[in-house]
């Protein structure tokens, strides 16, 4: 129909009127009064153009060509491979979608510590069967307190089932991190020991596990390189040594140096004991009292671990031990002195041989100022007449054995140092970033003097940077592995957003970690540590800042860790519109939904299985 032939309007009863001039009305002569439409041209003619653009703001950006539901690939190193290490090379992967994990390991194979360690009487002084991760624990554990091999094999099995070895280098020790602010990337320095090659590998975000005891070292006292026999720490111990009948000295009484004195002592000559520093001997940690020879897992015990159920309730028995006792290390408590009397009286009892001994070992601090020693036969050891016990400080080493600052002189065949190591916690390689070395900045002489970070899991003005089981890393009570597990955990959450955020650089604000530093100062002065004793809590210097432990519970650590305060944290976005939701958003809609062959309803379950508590909650259970 054309415009002309609207321009007339039909009657009703049929016949058709003549055209007309616009404005004006024809009258049928039925009487009938039919309008027609003025300026119909210009009424019709609008309505067949397209309509103008409507009021709508006019966009700014454009939206990203991505789904919300698609993480960037974070390549994301791990620098270590003991039990730290080896918890990230399993949880990392599980929790982080789309992550690209390295890990570098200085050792041939993972085990940290465990690996390391071969000296005569090595285990852990807590149960075989605490010291495990809370999701693949072993029920074939041959003793109640496991020796340094059976540790390592199992951190070795784990890494093996949940093949933790496809991303590892071995040999490849990290010699320097440096951060490149423009492309916001860090460059790893690493040297490969096995061919004496020196590479630079680049990763979104680097996570130290290095251990707190990972760099041990030999004392420096003079004369050290002038010793003819047998030098070493007891972290390096010679396999081929044998103290038979030889005069041996041992430099510590610590952990190693307690339980190395308490293995060698029956078959060696003589030995001289040097324990400059006092300290807890104790039977157990918590009640579970340890022994120089095996303790077996009785056979009728071990087969009551076949049903899950007892073993489920065998461990939660146990380790529920180690979560309790908050109060036994604040001052003045009751529980503090009442281990005081324990351990005097055990004390006593044990050096009964030697009662002059008693004066010298009983230290002048509480008990938990330094880390608890569970000695086995160590007090038995030191009574017998091979083993002359010396607080007497050591002037010099010579050719032939050591020299106390009394001028007494003591001839050996061999020294072991079981003196520690790096216990101030600072990098045992540079880390640079804006032009401040924080190997540097966390030294004694430096700039913070003390490891200064957030939570104990960064620190400011070194982006996309993290510690696992570092400064603060665990709580006094609670276990080492539920630790790096939460620790772990935590890392996977910040990953996370990382990736599914497009967010290019995060770190804590100086704000909100000189906030956790007044905490920890606060607390630390109610507890014992801050009482004037040497330990790896104060990095070894009496009455300094406590940096070695969680300022509280392994309880309240957990509850931290598990929701994390994203407030305490500054950003940087890779969206170059300056829109902090742009990249995250994308085009509105997650790729999931569009694949007709997804669980779009993961939500609809049986409704007995659902907890209530956690409904909605998981973070990988989305439509």
């Amino acid at each position: 129909m054309t415009v002309e032939d609207l321009e007339q309007t039909t009657d009703t009863n049929g016949p058709t009127l003549p055209s007309v001039e616009k404005g004006e009305i024809e009258i049928p002569k039925n009487g009938v009064r039919t309008p027609i439409v003025q300026d119909l041209v210009d009424t019709i003619e609008p309505l067949l153009k397209p309509p103008k653009s409507s009021s709508y703001p006019t966009p700014s950006i454009s939206l990203e060509q991505r789904h919300i539901d698609e993480p960037r690939e974070l390549r994301v190193a791990v620098i270590g491979a003991g039990l730290s290490g080896i918890l990230a090379g399993i949880l990392l992967p599980a929790k982080v979608p789309n992550i690209k994990l390295t890990i570098f390991e200085k050792n041939a194979d993972v085990g940290g510590t465990w690996f390391e360690n071969v000296y005569p009487g090595v285990r852990c002084d807590v149960p075989a069967h605490v010291y495990q991760t809370s999701f693949a624990p072993n029920i074939n554990w041959s003793e109640q307190f496991a020796q340094g091999r059976e540790i390592r094999d199992y951190w070795q099995g784990l890494a093996r089932k949940y093949d933790v070895y496809q991303y590892l280098k071995f040999s490849q020790k990290v010699e320097e991190l440096s951060w490149d602010e423009k492309g916001a990337i860090w460059n790893v320095k690493v040297h490969n020991l096995t061919t004496g090659e020196t590479s630079s590998q680049q990763f979104d975000f680097v996570l130290t596990a290095i251990g707190r005891f990972n760099a041990w070292r030999l004392p420096d006292y003079p004369g050290i390189n002038d010793f003819k026999g047998l030098l070493r720490h007891a972290s390096n111990w010679d396999p081929n040594f044998d103290p038979t009948g030889k005069r041996v000295a041992v430099i510590g009484n610590g952990a190693s140096g307690i339980q190395l004195t308490a293995n060698i002592q029956k078959r060696a000559q003589h030995l001289d004991h040097y324990a400059r520093n006092k300290t807890w001997v104790t039977a157990s940690f918590a009640g579970d009292e340890t022994s120089i020879e095996p303790i077996p897992i009785s056979a009728e015990l071990q087969e009551s671990f076949k049903d899950p159920n007892e073993y489920v309730k065998y461990r939660k028995e146990l380790e529920s031990k180690y979560w309790r006792g908050f109060s036994s290390w604040l001052k003045g408590s009751e529980l503090n002195e009442k281990s005081r009397e324990q351990f005097i009286e055990l004390i006593k009892k044990r050096l009964a041989k030697k009662p002059e001994l008693i004066k010298s070992i009983i230290p002048d601090f509480s008990p938990h100022c330094r880390r608890l020693t569970p000695g086995p036969n160590y007090f038995e050891a030191i009574t017998e007449d091979n083993v002359e016990y010396i607080q007497t400080p050591i002037k010099r080493f010579t050719e032939t054995g050591i020299e106390t600052i009394d001028g007494k002189h003591r001839e050996v065949d061999a020294i072991f140092c079981a003196t520690g190591a790096n216990v101030d916690m600072v990098p045992p390689f540079s880390i640079w970033a804006h032009g401040k070395d924080l190997s540097k900045l966390w030294q004694q002489d430096g700039e913070y003097g003390f490891p200064y970070t957030y939570l104990g899991v960064a620190t400011p003005g070194f982006p996309n940077l993290g510690f696992i089981h570092g400064p603060h890393g665990s709580g006094r009570s609670g276990t080492v592995p539920h630790s790096v597990e939460v620790q772990v955990t935590f890392f996977a959450k910040l990953l996370r957003k990382f990736g599914r955020e497009g967010i290019k650089t995060i770190q804590p604000s100086q704000k909100a970690a000189d906030d956790f530093v007044e905490y920890s100062d606060a607390f630390f002065e109610t507890t014992v540590l801050s009482e004037n004793c040497s330990s790896w809590y104060n990095g070894g210097r009496p009455g300094s800042r406590i940096h070695g432990l969680w300022p509280g519970s392994a309880t309240q650590v957990s509850i931290i860790y598990r929701d994390p305060r994203w407030e305490d944290w500054e950003y940087e976005y890779l969206s170059k519109t300056g829109n902090r939701l742009a990249w995250y958003f994308g085009v509105g809609c997650t790729k999931k939904e569009q694949d007709p062959n997804s669980d779009i309803t993961p939500y609809i379950r049986d409704p007995a299985s659902i907890d209530l508590r956690d409904l909605h909650e998981s973070w990988w259970d989305l439509p």
